[in-house]
């Protein structure tokens, strides 16, 4: 088994309704996500998945989230924005891309000490 990860991140605003402390309010951050996928097999080049493939479609669902108030995100709109969510998000978006490997994981860090990780599991 391989495992594939490619890293990139994103800034964005959220609030977290009914926390009741300091994350109620509207702040930002800048998020880091790390993506883990899993090959069993190569293909003819001994390549996995390809980490310029990879990056670039998780580039395009970053920039979907980059520089937003993630609150006003129809994906968000019946919960909250946490990096919990964030991360599902990401993984749920990601998944259909990835063909011949297996998506294993999204974390996403808030800080660089703080981070969430989903996987199906």
């Amino acid at each position: 088994m391989f495992e594939i990860c490619v890293e990139s991140d994103f800034c964005a605003a959220h609030r977290l309704n009914n926390y009741r402390g300091a994350c109620e309010n509207l702040h930002g951050h800048n998020f880091k996500v790390e993506v883990v996928v899993r090959c069993k097999k190569l293909n003819q080049i001994y390549i996995g998945i390809d980490f310029k493939e990879l990056k670039k479609y998780l580039k395009e669902i970053l920039s979907t989230l980059d520089h937003r108030y993630l609150n006003e995100i129809d994906y968000f709109s019946k919960t909250n924005p946490t990096s919990e969510m964030i991360a599902k998000y990401i993984f749920e978006t990601l998944k259909p891309h990835i063909k011949d490997c297996m998506l294993y994981s999204v974390s996403v860090y808030e800080t660089s000490t703080s981070k969430v990780t989903y996987t199906e599991d």
